[in-house]
């Protein structure tokens, strides 16, 4: 393997593997990963739902734009969304109302027919989202990694970054080996202040959110699979159906140190008592479970751009619980900005303000 680059990713998740192939196109690029596989953190515990009307403006601009790539790609199979409005969410269901395109209130009879287990009198208001899907997350993935290196993309995965050093370039250390490259872009999720702070960086503020989630039987003699993605407004709980199964979260953002989460027993227990509040179904045993991460900046909002030391540092973080449905047009879009171009002009239509995104804003 070469040890000189032009581009070093750090992070070999989804940002950092969809921002490596659009690089490696016309730059020698290398990914360096901590761990033995890419995606092991995040990508690869992810929901897998791509819903257009969730998330902050910025990635409400890059998961509408993102559409395109995904439906193009054959990575997304239909699967409409369903929000209700409990009495104590009635603000919250205003708010989401205020931003959606696509959206349509309906009565509650029709929203039962969707979603027949819905327990009389829990909901006084629906809203149906016909334009979300289930997204085929490790074909997206292993997409990103496969064009990577066809365009002769080399990632290190165990390799663990240890130091990085600016003199003249970048030098990377990992555990493994010593690489150099003119430019660093920090994609390593959770760890991307630490690896800033290698880079002598000031932090931003990341803060991992951990995420924990169920795996159920759902009820017997039911097409659950055909269900919505089901949730309350309020973001206290929701149900997606996978692989014959129910995944049921309490929609959880416990602020955590990075490291390899895991579900907490408590914090699921309580999120399947919300469940179960809204629909005439009791959830007797959880199969399986597990956590993942969620890293957020102070503003909720990605974090995209060059360091204000213009010395080749370029922060990629901050994608929260949106990476993969926001990936196809941030890793353009990022991409671009790392090599001096135009932003994408479909991006921008969406109404993308790159000073929402800018690391300046800190």
């Amino acid at each position: 393997m070469n040890t000189e680059f032009d581009i070093i990713v750090i992070g070999a998740g989804i940002a950092g593997a969809s921002v490596a192939a659009h690089l490696a196109e016309t730059r020698r690029t290398a990914i360096c990963e901590m761990e033995d596989r890419p995606g092991y953190h995040t990508t690869g515990r992810s929901a897998a739902a791509y819903e257009p009307n969730y998330g902050p403006p910025p990635i409400l601009a890059l998961t509408r734009a993102a559409g395109a790539h995904f439906r193009q790609g054959g990575f997304l199979t239909p699967r409409e969304t369903l929000f209700f409005a409990p009495e104590s969410q009635e603000e919250a269901f205003e708010r989401l109302m205020a931003i959606q395109k696509g959206m349509v209130e309906i009565p509650i009879a029709a929203a039962k027919e969707k979603f027949p287990p819905l327990r009389d009198g829990y909901a006084r208001r629906a809203v149906l989202d016909g334009g979300t899907a289930d997204i085929d997350v490790d074909l997206l993935h292993q997409s990103y990694l496969k064009l990577f290196r066809q365009r002769g993309g080399e990632i290190h995965c165990d390799h663990a970054v240890t130091a990085l050093e600016r003199n003249g370039g970048w030098t990377v250390h990992t555990k493994g080996k010593t690489l150099r490259a003119q430019i660093i872009v920090d994609a390593a999720g959770a760890w991307g202040d630490a690896v800033a702070e290698m880079a002598g960086r000031k932090r931003i503020g990341l803060q991992p959110k951990r995420r924990s989630m169920a795996v159920v039987q759902g009820p017997e003699n039911q097409d659950f699979m055909s269900w919505p993605l089901v949730g309350d407004v309020g973001e206290t709980w929701y149900c997606k159906p996978q692989s014959g199964k129910l995944l049921i979260s309490p929609a959880d953002a416990t602020p955590v140190d990075p490291h390899d989460a895991y579900a907490d027993d408590l914090t699921l227990a309580e999120g399947i008592a919300r469940f179960e509040e809204a629909v005439d179904y009791a959830v007797t045993r959880v199969e399986r479970s597990w956590g993942g991460l969620r890293s957020f900046a102070p503003d909720g909002c990605p974090v995209v751009g060059y360091d204000a030391r213009v010395d080749g540092f370029f922060w990629l973080i901050g994608q929260g619980g949106y990476g993969i449905q926001s990936s196809p047009a941030l890793s353009r879009l990022a991409a671009a900005l790392v090599m001096g171009q135009a932003p994408p002009a479909d991006i921008m239509d969406e109404g993308l303000v790159l000073a929402d995104i800018s690391p300046e804003r800190f």
